[in-house]
């Protein structure tokens, strides 16, 4: 059995930007060899699955320069230094969408490329609340779109939708949004 850990003996850090740092650490393994790990730092994010009384979902297609074209994907944003993730979640969603007054449920966090990055995004599920106008950052452009639950959950099964973090959200709600609906449909 592995003990699954790597001893650090250096780190450096190679760059500091607006988003993420850029660090090289080098390691022992456990055979004693010495490596190195290329790692991005991040501040960490949250990511919003806004679901309406009616069970509509309010999406965000926006271009990503990396891949660079437009995805579609569910609200989200970074962290601001010492911003609790619930507080953004809410700052986030009435930015990108103008929803506010939702009902917030806390979905865990996941980690989105471990392999070579530290970025903890946390999921919140949130219900109901009113539409007003979004308050979009000065370098945000994106299109609202609104899907049925149903369209939503067959476009991450079918790959259509390839945003992990939708995907995950989407995965992680799924059994709450369901009760929810089900409730409502009975009379609860």
């Amino acid at each position: 059995m592995y003990r699954l850990v790597e001893e650090e003996i250096d780190r450096k850090t190679l760059f500091r930007g607006k988003i993420l740092n850029l660090r090289v650490d080098h390691v022992r393994l456990e055979d004693g060899s010495i490596h190195t790990r290329e790692i991005v730092e991040h501040p960490g994010a949250v990511a919003i699955l806004p679901v309406s009384a009616e069970g509509k979902v309010c999406m965000v297609r926006q271009y990503r320069r990396p891949i660079d074209r437009p995805l579609l994907e569910i609200p989200a944003g970074k962290l601001d230094p010492g911003e609790e993730p619930r507080k953004c979640a809410l700052r986030e969603l009435e930015e990108e969408t103008g929803i506010v007054g939702p009902r917030i449920v806390e979905l865990g966090h996941i980690f989105t490329s471990p392999g070579f990055c530290d970025e903890k995004i946390f999921l919140f599920l949130a219900l109901g609340g009113e539409k007003n106008n979004n308050r979009l950052d000065s370098d945000e452009f994106l299109n609202l779109e609104i899907l049925s639950w149903e369209e939503l959950v067959l476009r991450c099964v079918s790959g259509e939708i390839e945003d992990a973090k939708t995907v995950a959200i989407v995965t992680r709600a799924r059994s709450k949004v369901e009760a929810t609906f089900s409730d409502k449909s009975q009379g609860v």
